[in-house]
Formats: C-alpha cells, sequence, structure tokens
C-alpha cells in the first residue's frame, strides 16, 4: 500500500532514436518529489516508465499499492521531457485514464503540463503543478488527503477546472537554497536492470547527478517553464556528499551531470575539484557548458581535475550572424577558443548543433560545417530550430506554423514553420553532416594509426571500418541532400570530405 504512486511520461520504447542508443537515465527531478514527499510522511510507489513496455503496466502497481493519488511527475532534468514530444503527451493522457477508471485523483507536473494546462486538464488531469514542483506537490497532496473539500487556491504554482473554466493560485517562488532538499528516492527504481543494460550495450554504467537549477542566459529559442530566467546551485560539498553515496551503494563507473549549464557561479567548479580530490570522490562525468565559460585556463584544469572525461558545448551554429539572431551570447571563435582548451586538458568535446534557424542560408550551413571540421570535437548532436511556447523564437514564428507544434518523438526533426529549406532538406543535412563527420574522424584517425601503428586496438580498427563505410555511402547522401536542396549544389567553400 502507498499514499501516493508517482510516475512520468517517458517511455524510452516510445522514442526510436533513444530507444536505438539506450542510454537510459532514471527519472531524477521525478525522485526528487518522492523524496519530499517521503519527508513530508508519505508513503511512495514509483511506476518507471522509462523502461516499461507500456502505460497498461501502471495498472499492476495501482492494483498493488492502491493508491489515493497518482502523480504524473515528469522528471525536469530530462532535456527529452522539456522538448514537449506529442507521444509521451498521449502516453501521459493514457496513463492519466487508467488511474482515473481505478479511482485515483491525477495530479500532472512538467514542461508540457505547463505549456499547455487546459489540455491536460480536459484529458482527466485534476490538477498541473506549475514551475518548482516538490513543495507545491507535497503542499497539494497534504490538502487532497485530508479529505479538504476547498480549493487549494492558497497553494502557489497549481491549475485545476472550477466551473468549467480553468483556475490557477498564485505563481510559485523557487528555491534559492538547494542543499535543503532531500537525495532522490533511489531505492524505487530498479538499478540493477539500468545497469544491466548500460554494461551489455556500453561496457560500463552511468548515472545521473545534478548540481542547478535553471540557466540564467538568454537564448531566444529556450524554453524555462519550470524554474524561469534564474540559476541556483548546490553547495560542492552537498554534491560530493551525493557523489560518495552512489559509488557505495550503486558503483557506478561515470556520471552524467545533467544541469543546464554546469558550474556557472564564480569558484564553484575550482571548490569542488578541491571537495572531489580531498574526500577521493573522483568519478569520470560528462557534463554541460557555454563556449564563452570555457576561456580560462585554470576554470578547465579544474573541470579536468574533478574528473569531467567530456563536455557538450552548446555551439549551435558557425555562423556568427546565426549566433547573434539567436541571442546566444557566444562567438564563434570563442568555440574554436573553448574546444582547444578542452582537449589540451585531455577533456573530450561534444557539439551541439542547430540547423533551421530563420535566416539560415546555405552559407551559414556551410560555416557550420567548416567549424565542425576544423574544431574536430569527439561527438555532435543535431537538432533543427524547435518553437516552444514561452519564448521569443516561438512569438517570432507562430504566424507560419501549421497544426503541428510538437516532434512526435527526438528524431522527428519537423521545420514546423516556414523556413528557407522544405524539411526533408535538414532531414538530409542531418545524415550528410553526420557522415562527414565521421568521414573527417576516420580520416585523423587513420593518419595517427600510419604514425604509431600499435594504437590500433580493436576500437580503433571499428572505427576505422565505420569512417570506410560512411565514406562509400557519403555521395548517395550527398546526391540525396543536393536533391532536397532543389538540385543545388554545395559551394566550393564546404569542406571537401
Amino acid at each position: 500500500m502507498a499514499d501516493i504512486l508517482l510516475t512520468h511520461s517517458y517511455f524510452l520504447k516510445f522514442d526510436a532514436k533513444e530507444f536505438k542508443s539506450m542510454m537510459p537515465y532514471a527519472p531524477l527531478g521525478t525522485l526528487y518529489a518522492a523524496a519530499e514527499l517521503r519527508r513530508a510522511g508519505y508513503s511512495v510507489a514509483l511506476f518507471d516508465s522509462m523502461l516499461a513496455n507500456d502505460e497498461s503496466e501502471l495498472r499492476r502497481l495501482i492494483e498493488l499499492h492502491q493508491p489515493k493519488l497518482v502523480v504524473i511527475y515528469d522528471d525536469d532534468f530530462n532535456y527529452l521531457t522539456k522538448m514537449c514530444l506529442s507521444r509521451m503527451r498521449a502516453a501521459a493522457w493514457t496513463l492519466s485514464r487508467i488511474a482515473k477508471e481505478r479511482g485515483c485523483i491525477v495530479i500532472a507536473h512538467g514542461s508540457d503540463p505547463a505549456d499547455h494546462v487546459g489540455t491536460y486538464l480536459e484529458n482527466g488531469i485534476d490538477y498541473v503543478v506549475i514551475g518548482e514542483g516538490e513543495v507545491a506537490l507535497r503542499e497539494l497532496s497534504t490538502h487532497l488527503l485530508s479529505h479538504s473539500t476547498n480549493r487549494p487556491t492558497s497553494i502557489a504554482g497549481l491549475a485545476w477546472i472550477e466551473d468549467g473554466q480553468v483556475s490557477r493560485s498564485p505563481r510559485r517562488d523557487v528555491m534559492s537554497d538547494l542543499d535543503v532538499l532531500p537525495m532522490p528516492a533511489r531505492d524505487l527504481v530498479d538499478f540493477e536492470a539500468y545497469a544491466s543494460i548500460w554494461k551489455k550495450r556500453h561496457g560500463y554504467f552511468s548515472m545521473n547527478i545534478v548540481t542547478t537549477r535553471g540557466c540564467p542566459f538568454h537564448c531566444n529559442w529556450c524554453a524555462k517553464p519550470i524554474y524561469g530566467q534564474v540559476y541556483h546551485s548546490r553547495s560542492p560539498r552537498s554534491v560530493v556528499d551525493e557523489m560518495l553515496m552512489l559509488k557505495k551503494l550503486y558503483s557506478p563507473d561515470h556520471l552524467w551531470f545533467c544541469d543546464d549549464i554546469f558550474g556557472l557561479k564564480p569558484g564553484w567548479v575550482e571548490a569542488f575539484a578541491h571537495e572531489v580530490t580531498n574526500r577521493q570522490a573522483s568519478t569520470p562525468f560528462k557534463c554541460l557548458s557555454r563556449a564563452d565559460l570555457l576561456l580560462k585556463d585554470d576554470t578547465v584544469r579544474h573541470l579536468a581535475r574533478s574528473g569531467s572525461a567530456s563536455v557538450w558545448i552548446g555551439a549551435e551554429s558557425g555562423s556568427q550572424q546565426i549566433l547573434d539572431a539567436m541571442e546566444k551570447g557566444t562567438t564563434v571563435e570563442q568555440i574554436y577558443q573553448a574546444t582547444a582548451l578542452l582537449k589540451r586538458h585531455g577533456i573530450s568535446v561534444g557539439f551541439f548543433l542547430q540547423y533551421g534557424y530563420p535566416g539560415e542560408e546555405r552559407s551559414d550551413i556551410e560555416k557550420t560545417l567548416k567549424m565542425v571540421k576544423e574544431c574536430k570535437p569527439d561527438e555532435i548532436g543535431i537538432s533543427v530550430s524547435y518553437p516552444l511556447p514561452g519564448t521569443k523564437f516561438f512569438d517570432n514564428v507562430k504566424s507560419t506554423m501549421g497544426e503541428k507544434q510538437n516532434w512526435l518523438d527526438s528524431q522527428d526533426l519537423e521545420l514546423m514553420y516556414a523556413g528557407n529549406f522544405e524539411p526533408d532538406f535538414y532531414r538530409a543535412l542531418h545524415t550528410l553532416t553526420h557522415k562527414k563527420f565521421r568521414v573527417w574522424q576516420g580520416k585523423d584517425l587513420l593518419m595517427s594509426s600510419l604514425s604509431n601503428p600499435l594504437s590500433v586496438n580493436k576500437a580503433a580498427f571499428r572505427r576505422l571500418m565505420a569512417s570506410a563505410y560512411h565514406a562509400l555511402t557519403l555521395p548517395g547522401v550527398e546526391a540525396r541532400f543536393n536533391a532536397c536542396a532543389g538540385h543545388k549544389s554545395l559551394s566550393s567553400t564546404t569542406p571537401s570530405h
């Protein structure tokens, strides 16, 4: 039996791209909410949909635990939930219907419910928790489990239907002291299943952890429905306490710091590195950052000292004109400088690239390809500009958007507004960029192998073979790309393959 059953709407099996990658992380935001409810004295259970087959598995958990409340609490730290994928929205509504059939009160929280409050309430959700959710959910749970017949108007950050209309309570302020939060309730998760998947597919086990909430920067395509335009950090000591706990209980080989931006607070990275080394907590990790935050040798040196194995940079574009249009606040030169500095300290680099922003021409695309070839990141991730409610970008393009306003899953890549090229152009560009990238990597690896044949191990040989495959298939992809572009070839300034 449990007072409250938590779940979330992200099913790995419903996202073909991520299912193929098979790099699942437990729903960290959901586990924070569970921990806060426990601290208030409630018994809590979890249906972890990440590894579930479909929504129907919720029925067994409801029958087992007989909860009064079912909470669809999406993981605010999973960027896939921030994308508001329509397949996961449909899953949330199915989960709600199953819970309502069994007489449960249903609560929802996440980026998509915050953006589409009325639609969620129309689909069986009794309450939507808007903004930072742990305290609001705890207060709402206390209100509902006390069998109060009054509407919870005094609880900030809620929406519900009253007299056929959407009612809202006042906006909730976010927490500034994150150290007061309890550790996520990870004991609710079957981490043996996660570890088995990771080790079978990748040879190591990675877990997620977060040090901050929010982002203070002004990229005009970035939606912030949960925390708004703020940034708060946990103390380095608190983070290292958690790292040591994870080492003791789960023995991860790797950590993903899933902050929007890691180590922005002045002096934080140095203090963190000091805690990690003094307390022997080092575990290789990846994190996300910005090029302009990675220009000081001391900062990157402390990152390396604390265990950073890889840093993903929101590079977005190799065209300064596009970066400026995005109000990114970074320069192409900074991307080159940050990449070189990270590599100098032995940290691998990932680039997030974004195509299709309004005004992007073929010449801008060529500059992005040039940047990738010259900077030589170790990995790339590619998307197309995705307008989400609450952003300046959305407001600028909404008049040209059609009926479809969300991707079905993360590989959809539909350009949902009037761009310079058709959607198939960007899908072909996605494939083209990946193939060129792998071919360029293969050439570098081949040159290194020729100068040092003893360095060619099995992994290097596989990468060389993969690069050869991409080189053989690249001409066909280029032909398809040029056909999508109206039979126009890339100009001579495009990097050769």
